[in-house]
Order: C-alpha cells, then sequence, then structure tokens
C-alpha cells in the first residue's frame, strides 16, 4: 500500500470538514446501528426511530468534537508541530485555525452531543444523563487538562469503551430501556475495530510522538506490539462474531464475516511494515472495513429479531 500523493490543504469549509476528521467517522456510525439492531424484535410497536437518531447524533457530535478537541488540546502544546507529524490536517498545530476557533468548535460539537443526549435522557431516564457528562469529559480530557490519560496510554481504553461498549450497549438501552445481553456481547467486536482506527493513527505517530514524550500505547508498547495489537483487535472482532451471532440466538448476525475479505489489505499492510504516510490509507481501509462489518452485522441482527 503506497503512500498517497500530496494534496493541497483545503480551505473554507472543507477545512473545518478535514479537521472533523471524517475517516474516524464510522466509529460513531456502527456502534449505533449495531445497536439498535440488537433491539429489533424486542421493543412492544417497533423502534423508536427518533431515539435511534437521537443516539446517531450523540455519537457522531462525540466523536467530531473529541477530534477537535485532540486538534486544539495537541495544538497549544506544541505535540502537533508541522515539522514532525503526518496524517490528517491539524488545523491548531499547522496554522490552520485559531486555537479559540477550534476550541469553540469542539464546545458546539460536545453542545450538540448534550441536546441530543437530553432529548434521550427526558424519555428514557436521568442516568443518561450521567453516562453523557462522563463521555463528554473522557473526550475532552483525552488531551485536555493538566494531565491527558491520551498521553498516557489509556486512548484505546477510551475508544473501547465509550465508541464500543457504551455507544453499542446503549443504542440498544434506548430502545428496551434496560441493559440488554446481547447488546453488550455485540459491543464487543465493534470495540475491537473502533479501537483498530486508533491503533493505526497512533502506529502511525510513533515517531513524533517520540519526539515530544506523548507515551501512547503505541509507544509504550513500541514498533512491533502495536502492529500484533493491530492485528489481533482485527482477528478478535471477527473471532467474536459467531460467537455473539449464536450465543445471542441471531444467527444471521455471522454475515459480517464477509467484511474478512476488506480486512485482508489493512492487515498485510501493517505486517508488511507500513510507516508513516503510508499508513494513512490503512486508516482508510480499516475505516471501510469497520463500516462493511457494521453494516453486515447490523443488518443480519436486525433480520434474527
Amino acid at each position: 500500500m503506497t503512500a498517497p500523493a500530496p494534496t493541497a490543504t483545503p480551505r473554507g469549509w472543507r477545512l473545518w470538514l478535514a479537521g472533523a476528521r471524517p475517516r474516524t467517522l464510522p466509529a460513531a456510525v456502527v456502534p449505533v446501528a449495531v445497536g439498535t439492531a440488537c433491539a429489533v424484535g424486542r421493543v412492544d410497536g417497533g423502534l423508536i426511530w427518533w431515539r435511534a437518531g437521537c443516539a446517531l447524533v450523540v455519537a457522531l457530535a462525540l466523536q467530531v468534537a473529541t477530534n477537535y478537541a485532540n486538534d486544539y488540546s495537541d495544538g497549544i502544546r506544541g505535540t502537533d508541530d508541522d515539522t514532525r507529524r503526518v496524517g490528517p490536517v491539524r488545523l491548531v498545530g499547522q496554522g490552520l485555525a485559531r486555537p479559540g476557533a477550534v476550541k469553540r468548535a469542539a464546545a458546539a460539537s460536545f453542545g450538540v452531543a448534550g441536546v441530543a443526549g437530553a432529548a434521550l435522557a427526558a424519555a428514557v431516564g436521568p442516568e443518561l444523563l450521567v453516562v453523557g457528562v462522563l463521555a463528554i469529559a473522557a473526550g475532552w480530557f483525552y488531551t485536555g487538562g493538566p494531565r491527558p490519560y491520551g498521553y498516557a496510554g489509556l486512548g484505546e481504553a477510551f475508544v473501547f469503551t465509550f465508541f464500543g461498549v457504551v455507544a453499542t450497549a446503549g443504542s440498544t438501552y434506548v430502545q428496551v430501556e434496560g441493559l440488554d445481553g446481547l447488546g453488550l456481547a455485540a459491543s464487543v467486536p465493534v470495540g475491537f475495530l473502533a479501537t483498530a482506527l486508533l491503533v493505526t493513527n497512533n502506529l502511525r505517530d510513533i515517531p513524533g510522538d517520540n519526539e515530544v514524550g506523548k507515551r501512547t500505547l503505541a509507544v509504550r508498547l513500541g514498533d512491533r506490539r502495536t502492529r500484533s495489537l493491530f492485528v489481533a483487535l482485527v482477528v478478535g472482532a471477527f473471532v467474536a462474531v459467531p460467537l455473539v451471532a449464536g450465543l445471542g440466538g441471531r444467527p444471521a448476525g455471522a454475515a459480517a464475516l464477509v467484511a474478512v475479505l476488506l480486512a485482508q489489505k489493512p492487515v498485510v499492510a501493517v505486517l508488511s511494515g507500513a510507516r508513516g504516510p503510508a499508513l494513512i490509507p490503512v486508516l482508510a481501509a480499516t475505516g471501510r472495513v469497520q463500516l462493511a462489518f457494521g453494516a453486515l452485522f447490523a443488518a443480519g441482527l436486525a433480520l434474527g429479531g
């Protein structure tokens, strides 16, 4: 997998779209689709679609807000210096936007998530407000605040928890109004693939992060073991599928295994030693795997409901 050719820096609304890092958005869409599919057949009168819509808005807004917040916090710390980083544009680090504007974009996105979450809490229960506050705090303090946990190697735990377990099981919860075993089980492979996206990103950034003292999990594990972690997460997601589908009584969910055909390309690239800019298309390919996996998994689980 070869490195992409250099492209011109986007301007105007395209700059802010690039800053939102759209290639990471499958991590927000897939858990909502899968979690909602787990609720099919368990809600009197059928799925409550406006709740699914609000759950999707919450997940997308949190993802975008976290991306902007990371851009802002990394930028003002100097860890996104344009001379040492590869990958997507850094609005603050490359001097493309004022730090205050990026901070306001993050706050606005968190606000959108809060409004949609409040609507769900009003319909389902105040416990969702607690989950929402925790999710917003986790998104901000990933790289923000005096002791960002993303700099301590805990970013993968955040992604698995909030874009795996919470987003998937939470999307089931707002439909059935209770914890659901299938939703919790389905959150595991979803969380694995969401985490694989971050591992790809952090694998690419090991040299720069090492230089500025950003101790991500990839930096702590080193290049070789981080590559093994990526493969383990992707393989683990597919291994989990028949277990979730079978034990959950929805064997059609095993349709997600078809997405393994797309997984070969990023896995081979990582195992072959792709690094730096060559890992940018790997991130995109992993996002496509996650989207295909999520679509097939959700469709299979829904058909079995």
